[in-house]
């Protein structure tokens, strides 16, 4: 019987929950910055590598706005807004109860700080620094 209403009575604990969100946000944050290291040495120099055709490419690429280009001008703004997606996604943390929501906010939580460690540590410098991009799809 469960002890108290809208408890579940199978699934993770609040504990093991979080502790999933961390390794998966980890996971996510390792495996971005290390494809764009692997992007910045095999992709140097204009290198283009197709994969299916024209439509999706690998090609390096410096962004300094959100999806699309979009907003390129303003860089620092998309810092910001990096920073508080991070901090609601943290904050929001301590409500996760199950296995898919736990992945999904760590794989958020992993994409979110890949970015802003790219928007403080990339040139033009901190605050400002420009997204590693390598996927290339249709222009």
């Amino acid at each position: 019987m469960q002890e108290q209403a809208g408890t579940t009575l199978s699934g993770p604990t609040r504990s093991g929950a979080l502790r999933l969100c961390l390794f998966v946000a980890l996971a996510a944050l390792v495996a971005d910055q290390g494809s764009k290291v692997w992007a910045l040495h095999v992709l140097d120099g204009g290198r283009v590598v197709p994969v299916l055709g024209e439509w999706l490419q690998l090609r390096l690429l410096f962004n300094a706005g959100a999806a699309f280009s979009i907003g390129s001008s303003l860089t620092s703004v998309m810092t910001a807004v990096s920073l508080v997606v991070t901090v609601v996604i943290a904050f929001m943390l301590r409500r996760l109860g199950s296995r898919p929501w736990a992945v999904a906010f760590g794989l958020l939580l992993g994409g979110s700080v890949g970015n802003l460690v790219d928007r403080f540590a990339r040139d033009p410098g901190p605050l400002r620094g420009h997204v590693v991009d390598f996927i290339d799809y249709g222009g």
